[in-house]
């Protein structure tokens, strides 16, 4: 597992009553493999809370991914829902919950919110 990965789970207690909101409760188990061995994270999400435990379900929902896939989706370089589309991981179970976790990813670096754009390009403040 790496540093990142760690601080990323252990990040989204604190994270979730800005992310979650609104979210039906489920739990989400993601194994994140690397050479051979995988590794589980076990994640309780609810409206606005989220408990991360390093253990295997029962789950609502299961995403593999590998470790290196998790860590570019971790850093904003790849995106959760087209690596799935892509086969680059596989998921499985309660889509929603897979939508939900994913806005704990932060956006790739450069983006921009549109109406953000289209306010300037108006001559409008942002």
């Amino acid at each position: 597992m790496t540093e990142a990965a760690e601080r990323f789970f252990e990040s989204l207690p604190a994270r979730a009553p800005d992310v979650l909101v609104g979210l039906p409760e489920g739990t989400l188990q993601i194994d994140l493999g690397s050479d051979h061995r995988t590794e589980h994270w076990l994640v309780r999400m609810g409206p606005g809370s989220v408990q991360v435990t390093r253990e295997r379900g029962p789950a609502d929902a299961i995403w593999y991914s590998s470790e290196a896939l998790f860590d570019r989706l971790i850093s904003g370089a790849a995106q959760g829902v087209a690596a799935v589309l892509r086969n680059e991981s596989t998921f499985s179970g309660n889509v929603v919950l897979f939508l939900a976790f994913r806005r704990f990813f932060p956006s790739p670096p450069g983006t921009r919110d549109p109406r953000e754009t289209a306010r300037r390009a108006a001559g409008r403040p942002a």
